[in-house]
């Protein structure tokens, strides 16, 4: 029971806060020329790794409860919107400071980079959930039309997954990794109904 007091002890804002800050370093370095020799792709990967790790913590929260009784689940929505900043964050690098706005250029990567085009489609997946992510949300669409809409999360991941694994050439041990525990965390998910049918059977 203490133990269970401890990971819901701080509030649900906090998350924010902290949850940002990598942001902040990775601005704050980036225009103090502290990114190496290639800032702009230092900044825009960290971004999006950072989205995909919180996207991941999300996902995880029920397992966590299920096999580790960690309950974070009052932290599941913060885990998800700090997630979905990064997103934009990561977006908003790419339009502004890499392609600097250039829409027909834009356009071109979209169709002929197959990470940019998963990417894209993982970032449309999730406006919605961000959206929605609120009491009143709940109250309009109902309980199990929001659950599920809510369950795009489940293919937005895995595509965050897969666009990072695209995007980097020399393939490093890192997206193949993130992409592994998504993978087990969704087949998680599928496995304990099927195990509870057995036990009933």
């Amino acid at each position: 029971m203490a133990q269970s007091k401890l990971w819901t002890a701080a509030p649900e804002w906090a998350v924010y806060p902290l949850g940002l800050l990598p942001a902040v370093d990775l601005f704050v370095r980036a225009f103090s020329n502290a990114l190496g020799a290639d800032p702009l792709r230092v900044l825009e990967n960290g971004l999006g790794e950072w989205a995909l790790r919180f996207l991941i913590l999300g996902l995880a929260v029920t397992p966590l409860l299920r096999f580790g009784r960690i309950n974070l689940v009052k932290y599941r929505r913060a885990f998800g919107l700090v997630a979905f900043i990064y997103v934009v964050l990561h977006l908003s690098v790419y339009l502004a400071l890499d392609k600097q706005f250039f829409w027909s250029e834009i356009g071109k990567d979209i169709i002929k980079r197959p990470y940019i085009t998963i990417g894209m489609a993982a970032f449309l997946m999730l406006v919605p959930l961000a959206a929605t992510s609120n009491r009143f949300s709940i109250r309009k669409l109902g309980s199990m039309g929001w659950r599920k809409l809510h369950r795009l999360v489940y293919p937005a991941v895995l595509a965050g997954a897969l666009h990072y694994l695209l995007l980097v050439k020399a393939w490093p041990p890192e997206p193949i990794i993130y992409l592994a525990i998504v993978v087990a965390l969704l087949a998680v998910r599928r496995i304990k109904p099927a195990r509870r049918a057995r036990q009933a059977a």
